[in-house]
Order: structure tokens, then C-alpha cells, then sequence
């Protein structure tokens, strides 16, 4: 029994030490990793750049650099032989050896943003990393010495020079000037171990297509060819996706291309190109979503950006299996429900300031337009009425300006009607310093009763649900206008209708109402017909310059989270500045606001011994917000527990 014992006891020992061996000598052998140059290291193809450099002066020389990117492209994707592509474009260049010196000083700006950003890889790896191109030894070497791989591992083409120093040609005997010339250079170095090969073009997948690599992937950070894609076992936007997958040391821990953006209601084109171009997935659809709709498309998505009409509720966000932030590309978050992204985790960002000029315009314009009744005499010769006549017209110079809300856009507004001649007065609940000669009233109703205009700039607080109604027009002089651009419900429609009817309110300009349509078409309002009532549909903010700033402002916020982890300006978020961190790892954890939590995350942290450089804590009464740099390597132990840490909501490695 015991003899039998032993024996399968040496059988499992030797299979285990099989194993072993197997392991041992996949890790010594370890994988190849070969690099193209053109659009895959570098963001251009060198011969392109050379060849603005050597035209400039030239009167055909866009004509001629079209014609090289065109013979570069067919070439790259196999539509004619690359020795032909490589003859055709020498013969255009008309290049010197003394242009290369300037060339490679110019690829060296122009490198790939991705590989720029991880160069330690490059570093850390380089006796498995090699160069196949159909490039040139001559400034692909120079270049990629910087990221420690040395001339005997860069495969390229060289340049033949004749007497003067003109490059008349290349030499035809190197194997990369051949059609197809990289599987035969690949074929005769023999790697060991598993080749990867990362490129853009049809000439990097053939060699997988021929079995002299195990993996192709497309890179695709500057070019996309459906040549490449189609044909590669997995597509690479940027060099994070590339390490990402084969689970190397990486500047980022997750690819900002596997981060999906949603963006709704039409936001401003450089939103998306702002945040495509950090890196990120995005989408863009034009209108708003309906609770249901918004259900099914938000799961999986990271990033939410709305502007009014899109509802982010409660079971929005229960459906929202991934999400970290919702932007608002407005002023007003009250579509959103901020108190339950707080409990899940998720921080909200809104456009304070970037359309305060707008609003503030739009306001300026339509006290003129109210004060001088321009629009029942543009109604009327739009009639066909002549009714030249100075009845209701009264210049705004010398007139009482009561402005209510005190905010950025009342401050803004006060000082404009003081330059043109108004005397202000302004209410807040808060306390606020007067900016020019603004003078404070002690209460509604005494703002109330002495302007001649009112415009109301006041929160979306729920509270202010029907802040002037009945009462408080009442409490208005006689003929007075009454302006609203900040939200539909603090004005009680039906009594306004019955103020402009009686004649106790002059005019009045609406830009914002209780009910809003989410998509553009019919609407219906009491207000509509009446004499002297300006009507506009929720376009105060909505200028050219307000969208462009919206779509910086709040971009920019979304990057910093995401990014390093700021929450400064977070509508619903303790804030935390910091810088982002070059030589560190980043762990962002927000928990319950519970006592202990600090302590135990700490714990985790000195279970396994990881040494901390920088900690930062902001709390509210809620949630906790803490950021810990650690200058350690950690393992996936580490993250595991600190998921698992009692009160976490949300947690993530940053790099």
C-alpha cells in the first residue's frame, strides 16, 4: 500500500515538476514583440515629412506630396508592389543627406502619443522588442535609441546617396525592399518564443497571414486601414490597449479606450472631440433619452453627459452597473438625482459660469426690447401696420433694475445695466457684496415695489417652486416687466397670464417654462398671443461661444477625474485637488462617511506592505473620498481587498 502511495505521490511530483519546466522555459524564452516605425511609432510616415520639407519653395508641392501619400498608401495596403512604391517616391522627393539631420529632429516631436507616454515599457523590454520597416535605418535609428533599442535590432531599408549627397535610390538587395519583404526578414531572424507583431498596415498582418508570427495587432492610435483591422486578432488604438491585453506594466492600469462616454441632447461637437481625443470612447446622440431608453443604454457606460430634458433617476442609476460620472453640460442639475450618485459613487459636474455672458446678454436685450414695446410694432408690420408711435416706448436710462438671485449671472447683469444708465437693486437669501453701485434690498417685496423691470436669476432649489406668484406680482408697480431665464417652475404661469391680461405687468419675456419638450417641435403655453410678451424656448445659455465653453469646461472636469482624480467644482462630491503623480500607483477610494473606514483601508495597505508617499482625505457628511499614492508595486491581492473593505461604494486604480 505504502509502495503504491509513493509511486503516485513521484507521478504527481514529477508532473508538478513537468510543469515547472514548462513554465520556466516559456518565461526564459518570453515573447518577441516587433514594432513597425511609420504611423505606428511615430504619428506620420517619414517620407511624407520629408517631403514637405525638401518641396517647401516648390509651386507643385501640395501636388506632389498628394501624390506621395497616395503611392505610401497603396503600397502599405499590398495594391501594388513596395518596391514599386519605394522607387516611385524617391524619384519625387528630390531629397539630400543633409534634409535627414532636420528629419529626424522633426519625428522626434511626433511621436506617438501612447508609446511617448509608456517609454519605460520600451526600456524595461527592449531585448524583446525589434523594429521591422520599410523605413530607413538612417533616421529610424536615431529615433527609437531614445527608447533603448539598439541599431542591430531596427530591420530597415538604407538610402543609396550619389556624389553630392542626393538620395538617388535604395539598396535593392536588402530583403525589405522586396514585395512582401518583412515575412522574409522576419522568417530569417527565427524568434523563440511567441511574436507579436503591432502595426497599422497590410504589410505587418502578413506576417501572421503567413505563420511566422502568432499574434498581429492593428494599431490604429494614427491610422485606421480596414486592411489591417479586418485581418488583425485584436485592434489597438493606443499602446495602453496593446499592454493592457498581454497584461504588461503600463503608464494607465485601464486603457482609456475601454472607457465609454455617452453623450446626449446634441452637446457641442468639441465635447466630443475633446474627449475622443484624450483618448476615450465616445458616443453622440442627438436628443435626449427617456427613462427607459436611458435604462438600456447605460449600462456599461462610465461617463454620462446630459444637458436639461434627460432625467437621471434613481433607477437610471441602479441600471448603471459602470458608471463613475454624469456631466451636465448646463447650469441646473435638478434632472439629476444627486443624492443617489453620492450613495453609488458617482460624481456630478455642472457648467457654473461657461454661459454666463449668454444669459446675461439675452437678459440686456430683452429689457431694451420691453421698455421700448418692440415687439407689438414688429407684430404689427409684420401685418402689414405702419403704427409709428412713441405710446409705451420709454428709454431704459434712469429706470430701476431689480435683479432677484445675486449669483454669477445677477452680478454679471448688474454691472451692464449700470453702464447703460439703470439703477440696480438686488435680493438674495444669501449674503452678498454689491458689486458697482448696486444697492441690496432687505426683502422680496421691497425689490418688488420700487423696479421697473424684474429678472429673475434665481436656483433650481425644488423649494422655489411658484416663487412669484400672485402675491409678489401684486407687490410689483403698476406697468412694471418681469423677466424669467432661470427655471420654468418659480413662476406661476396662470397668474402671470392674468397680471399681462389686467395690465398690472407691462410685458414680460419668458425663456423657460413649468413642462419642456424634449425634442424640438409643437409646444403650447398660456402665454402664447398676449401683447408685449417675449417668448424664447430655453435658448439663454444656448449661444455659439456658451456651447464651445460648455464643452471645455465640463470635458476638462470629467478628464481631471478620470485622469488623477480631482473632484474641484463636484456639484455632489467632498473636492480634492492634486497634481497627477509621474512615478507613483494611485488608488481612489470612496466609501460610506462611517468611522474606521480610514483605519481599515490602512490596514489592508500595511498587510501588504505598501508604502505610502501621498494620502489625501476629503469627507461631507456622507461619503469619504480618499487618494493613496503608493511608491510599490502592488498585486491584484491588494485590489481585491480593498474592494472588499466594509462601506466601499466605488474604488479604482488610477496607474
Amino acid at each position: 500500500m505504502k509502495s503504491i502511495l509513493s509511486l503516485k505521490q513521484n507521478k504527481q511530483e514529477n508532473k508538478f515538476l513537468l510543469l515547472d519546466l514548462n513554465f520556466l522555459r516559456m518565461v526564459e524564452v518570453g515573447r518577441k514583440y516587433v514594432f513597425d516605425f511609420d504611423s505606428t511609432l511615430t504619428r506620420v510616415e517619414a517620407l511624407d515629412v520629408l517631403a514637405e520639407m525638401t518641396l517647401e519653395g516648390n509651386h507643385n508641392k501640395q501636388e506632389i506630396i498628394n501624390e506621395i501619400q497616395e503611392i505610401t498608401n497603396l503600397g502599405i495596403d499590398g495594391d501594388i508592389s513596395f518596391t514599386e512604391s519605394l522607387e516611385r517616391r524617391i524619384k519625387l522627393l528630390k531629397a539630400h543627406r543633409n534634409d535627414l539631420d532636420r528629419l529626424v529632429v522633426e519625428l522626434r516631436q511626433k511621436i506617438s502619443k501612447s508609446i511617448e507616454a509608456n517609454k519605460e515599457f520600451f526600456v524595461n523590454f527592449s531585448d524583446d522588442i525589434y523594429v521591422i520597416s520599410c523605413g530607413f535605418k538612417e533616421f529610424i535609428d536615431p529615433i527609437v535609441e531614445a527608447y533603448n533599442i539598439p541599431s542591430e535590432r531596427v530591420y530597415a531599408n538604407t538610402f543609396r546617396f550619389d556624389e553630392e549627397g542626393m538620395i538617388v535610390g535604395f539598396d535593392e538587395a536588402n530583403v525589405l525592399a522586396t514585395h512582401n519583404g518583412k515575412i522574409e526578414c522576419l522568417k530569417n531572424l527565427d524568434l523563440e518564443g511567441e511574436v507579436q507583431v503591432i502595426g497599422d498596415g497590410y504589410s505587418d498582418y502578413v506576417m501572421r497571414e503567413a505563420g511566422i508570427a502568432d499574434k498581429f495587432f492593428a494599431y490604429t492610435e494614427n491610422v485606421h486601414r480596414d486592411k489591417a483591422t479586418n485581418n488583425a486578432d485584436h485592434v489597438a488604438p493606443n499602446l495602453d490597449e496593446f499592454l493592457f491585453v498581454n497584461d504588461l506594466p503600463r503608464k494607465i492600469s485601464y486603457p482609456k479606450n475601454r472607457i465609454k462616454i455617452l453623450l446626449l441632447e446634441n452637446v457641442h461637437p468639441d465635447a466630443f472631440e475633446n474627449l475622443s481625443e484624450d483618448g476615450f470612447s465616445v458616443e453622440l446622440i442627438k436628443h435626449s433619452l427617456s427613462e427607459d431608453e436611458l435604462i438600456e443604454r447605460i449600462k456599461g457606460v462610465h461617463v454620462l453627459g446630459i444637458r436639461s430634458k434627460t432625467q437621471v433617476t434613481a433607477k437610471v442609476l441602479k441600471a448603471a452597473n459602470k458608471l463613475l460620472v454624469v456631466g451636465a453640460f448646463c447650469i441646473g442639475t435638478t434632472q439629476i438625482d444627486l443624492e443617489q450618485c453620492k450613495k453609488n459613487g458617482v460624481v456630478v459636474f455642472n457648467a457654473p459660469y461657461s454661459n454666463t455672458r449668454s444669459v446675461v446678454e439675452l437678459a440686456i436685450g430683452q429689457i431694451i426690447m420691453l421698455m421700448r414695446n418692440v415687439f407689438p410694432r414688429s407684430s404689427e408690420i409684420h401685418r402689414g401696420q405702419w403704427n409709428k408711435t412713441a405710446a409705451n416706448s420709454r428709454e431704459v436710462r434712469g429706470k430701476n433694475l431689480g435683479i432677484v438671485g445675486y449669483g454669477n449671472i445677477g452680478k454679471q447683469l448688474s454691472v451692464l445695466a449700470e453702464a447703460i444708465g439703470m439703477r440696480v437693486y438686488y435680493y438674495d437669501v444669501s449674503d452678498k457684496l454689491a458689486l458697482g453701485n448696486a444697492t441690496k434690498c432687505n426683502s422680496l417685496e421691497d425689490l418688488l415695489s420700487i423696479s421697473d423691470v424684474v429678472t429673475l436669476h434665481i436656483d433650481d432649489n425644488k423649494a422655489n417652486k411658484n416663487f412669484i406668484g400672485e402675491r409678489e406680482i401684486n407687490q410689483m408697480k403698476d406697468g412694471a416687466m418681469l423677466i424669467n431665464l432661470s427655471r420654468g417652475f418659480v413662476v406661476d404661469i396662470d397668474a402671470l397670464v392674468t397680471a399681462l391680461k389686467s395690465g398690472k405687468i407691462g410685458g414680460a419675456a419668458v425663456d423657460v417654462y413649468p413642462e419642456e419638450p424634449r425634442i424640438n417641435g409643437e409646444f403650447m403655453t398660456a402665454l402664447q398671443g398676449l401683447e408685449n410678451v417675449i417668448l424664447t424656448p430655453h435658448v439663454g445659455g444656448s449661444t455659439e461661444e456658451a456651447q464651445r465653453n460648455i464643452a471645455d469646461f465640463v470635458p476638462n472636469k470629467i478628464m481631471d477625474y478620470m485622469n488623477s482624480g480631482n473632484t474641484v467644482d463636484a456639484v455632489n462630491f467632498p473636492n480634492i485637488r492634486l497634481p497627477k503623480q509621474e512615478n507613483a500607483h494611485r488608488f481612489l477610494h470612496i466609501h460610506k462617511n462611517v468611522p474606521g473606514v480610514m483605519a481599515k483601508v490602512n490596514e489592508v495597505l500595511a498587510k501588504y506592505e505598501m508604502n505610502i508617499s501621498g494620502q489625501y482625505l476629503s469627507t461631507d457628511s456622507e461619503v469619504g473620498y480618499v487618494i493613496t499614492d503608493l511608491d510599490k508595486e502592488y498585486n491584484k491581492d491588494v485590489i481585491k481587498a480593498l474592494k472588499k473593505t466594509e462601506h466601499t461604494l466605488k474604488f479604482r486604480v488610477l496607474y
